[in-house]
């Protein structure tokens, strides 16, 4: 039976302006990438997510990103590797601390947004995340694109790399996601996300936005909670996998 792992971003709430809702994602999804208060996420609002996730069962993960609340962790910063390396880990310490208040530990990474997208190319920056992570824990994976930079030279420095798919984002002929300043960055029809979804984890491809089939191979799916219908979208994918026979399990 194909096994994959459903993920989603959470713990983005700030204050009392409120993103998504992560309980109820939590019914689909095996792991949480929890924001870590660069790009979104305030201490309380951190620690409840924590809880929540303790209570579904559902694996922690920190999502570091560049330091931009303003941009949502969605804009390039032209930062240092000594200044990124320390912002990465700064980060890592905080949720860290955070989730093992709520009984858990910080089991793998994933960078956020533009960080995350800087780094499928850009040497420096990927150096600086996986550096980072290195040096807080070398066991724990790094979730990141098909292809990135980043997922080669975290398996140059013994980190294990983990692939994953968006399942809720489309993507250009050479496998890296349109850019959100698209229009049509983003599909919205569930039914359209559930049958690509099945097609990567059972047959290994995905559409791009041309038409064209990429290979790709992926351990993870990640399901955002910030969309509209986001709650709906992830149990029909996690039900659309299922009934195709795939289980659903962290990849941790």
């Amino acid at each position: 039976m194909p096994v994959i792992d459903l993920n989603s971003d959470v713990g983005e709430s700030f204050g009392n302006w409120t993103m998504g809702d992560d309980a109820a994602i939590f019914e689909s999804v095996s792991s949480a990438n929890v924001a870590c208060g660069f790009h979104a996420g305030d201490p309380s609002t951190i620690a409840q997510t924590c809880r929540d996730a303790v209570a579904a069962g559902v694996t922690i993960g920190a999502h570091v990103a560049y330091r931009d609340l303003a941009g949502f962790g969605r804009r390039f910063l032209d930062c240092s590797y000594t200044e990124l390396f320390n912002d990465v880990l700064y980060q890592l310490g905080a949720l860290q601390g955070l989730a093992r208040a709520a009984g858990s530990e910080v089991r793998y990474v994933k960078p956020h947004g533009a960080l995350y997208n800087t780094i499928v190319r850009h040497e420096v920056h990927a150096r600086a995340v996986v550096d980072a992570v290195r040096t807080f824990n070398k066991d724990l994976p790094v979730l990141l694109l098909p292809g990135a930079v980043a997922l080669e030279m975290a398996a140059d420095s013994g980190l294990r790399g983990v692939a994953e798919a968006f399942a809720d984002r489309n993507y250009n002929p050479d496998g890296t996601l349109v850019s959100r300043r698209e229009s049509n960055a983003v599909i919205s029809d569930a039914g359209t996300v559930t049958a690509n979804m099945v097609r990567l984890a059972t047959q290994g491809t995905i559409t791009a936005i041309d038409g064209t089939e990429i290979p790709m191979s992926a351990e993870s799916i990640c399901v955002h909670g910030d969309t509209a219908g986001a709650v709906a979208m992830a149990k029909a994918v996690r039900a659309g996998l299922e009934d195709a026979g795939v289980s659903i399990s962290s990849f941790v």
